[in-house]
């Protein structure tokens, strides 16, 4: 079993960063307000099934995609590769391993090679997307929160450590972990993984899986997270306002989340730090109050249960259950106080 510092710092092939996310949605208008005019995200392309959107700083044409369906699930996530052979060498060690990986075109994107995780996770990767005028400067078009790039993924899986080592082949480093305690062992209940030098690209936490808990777009500074908040109440999204603001102890960052009219999650956040150099992960105890915000309360149980599932993949459940601590039980341990 590989230790959680182990690096693999010359991987078959080069994942750059997390690319983007294809959801499915049950109504395309409302899908389109709700991440044009709160989210701020720019449209790149769309006609009447899908919408191809890209944030503010972003060059690539688009880093999520909404797709009309009967169903609200996640058809995949993306990884971007360095160069258009990494494609090619990554389809060369998925069929060493026996996997299905299968070449296709996409539009906007061009060759992109599918396959699926040891959890069961549909993944693209891809090395270009056609171009499109980054927005950074053009302050006129800054609505909502103005979100400007696509960061990562969290995920909830049953099996921490199998979804760990997928990543941890293809040089995908923990920046930090998050362990519960169980008799005189500890049990890894979460890793924070990524390949571009900040703190993740992609997040697993224990949990009935593989479901997308949520993706996360950085915003410019912390002005545009309370806007956002305003926004949302102007435009009737108070509701849809799920935790935060509030501050990360894993990361540090500033966040609030929100989730779309079909429930799923996302993230909006700013305040990263470099995970460049090779360095130890940082370990921290799920019943630290400070591990998911510095600010006190833990979030509620919904945050832990619901989830996005993945489109016709399965759920596995976990073999060991860990109670997490949640804004309920706190609130239950202080009235009883």
């Amino acid at each position: 079993m590989p230790h959680i510092d182990e690096l693999v710092l010359d991987p078959p092939f080069n994942v750059t960063r997390a690319g983007h996310v294809v959801l499915d949605v049950r109504d395309l208008n409302a899908s389109r307000h709700f991440y044009t005019e709160l989210v701020g995200l720019v449209v790149s392309d769309e006609d009447d099934s899908a919408v191809y959107l890209r944030g503010l700083e972003e060059r690539g044409h688009h880093s999520l995609v909404l797709r009309e369906s009967s169903e609200a699930t996640c058809a995949c996530l993306g990884m971007r590769v360095r160069n258009e052979d990494d494609i090619f060498k990554a389809q060369d060690y998925f069929a060493a391993q026996g996997r299905t990986a299968t070449l296709v075109e996409v539009p906007y994107q061009g060759l992109t090679l599918r396959v699926r995780d040891d959890a069961g996770v549909p993944l693209e990767f891809c090395a270009s997307m056609e171009p499109r005028e980054r927005m950074l400067k053009q302050y006129q078009h800054y609505r909502g929160a103005s979100a400007q790039r696509l960061d990562h993924y969290q995920l909830q899986v049953s099996d921490i450590r199998q979804a760990w080592r997928f990543y941890q082949a293809l040089g995908f480093r923990v920046s930090e972990y998050t362990y519960s305690t169980i008799g005189d062992r500890q049990h890894l209940w979460g890793v924070w993984l990524q390949r571009k030098g900040n703190p993740h690209d992609i997040v697993f936490t224990q949990g009935p899986g593989p479901r997308l808990h949520h993706f996360a777009y950085t915003l410019p500074d912390s002005n545009d997270m309370i806007r956002a908040c305003d926004v949302a109440g102007a435009l009737g999204y108070a509701p849809c306002l799920e935790r935060g603001p509030g501050r990360h102890g894993i990361s540090g960052a500033l966040f609030t989340y929100f989730r779309d009219p079909d429930g799923h999650r996302i993230e909006l956040f700013n305040t990263h730090y470099q995970h460049i150099d090779l360095e130890p992960a940082l370990g921290w105890d799920l019943a630290d109050p400070k591990r998911a915000d510095q600010w006190g309360l833990p979030a509620q149980k919904k945050w832990f249960t619901e989830a996005t599932p993945f489109t016709d993949v399965a759920l596995t459940e976990p073999d060991i259950r860990v109670d997490p601590p949640t804004l309920e039980r706190f609130l239950a341990l202080a009235n009883d106080g």
